[in-house]
């Protein structure tokens, strides 16, 4: 017999290991987003770093959720998206549009 707060520990713990194992499809695509509008703004001429370490860190993202590994996919595909915005602010300020 399991005592109540057993059974709320049980159920707990499944719910956040499930909540982990869904795929981040919305990350993923933020950060496609995001780096689509570094890219039109032109970080490719005047970001290049960021803008390339976001298409990294996109790629390794895209493998880890290939290889269902979607935690790691995830902080992967948040660090690209940072990148990315990062990309997006040093393009602006060097087009003098804060």
């Amino acid at each position: 017999m399991f005592s109540r707060w057993r059974l709320i520990a049980i159920v707990a713990a499944s719910l956040l290991v499930g909540g982990c194992a869904v795929a981040p499809v919305q990350t993923m695509s933020d950060t496609r987003q995001t780096i689509k509008a570094a890219e039109a703004a032109g970080a490719a001429q005047l970001a290049p770093q960021p803008l390339a370490a976001a298409r990294d860190s996109l790629k390794r993202a895209e493998d880890l959720l290939r290889a269902g590994d979607y935690r790691a996919a995830r902080r992967e595909a948040a660090a690209a998206r940072q990148s990315a915005a990062d990309a997006l602010a040093a393009t602006q300020r060097g087009r003098g549009q804060n």
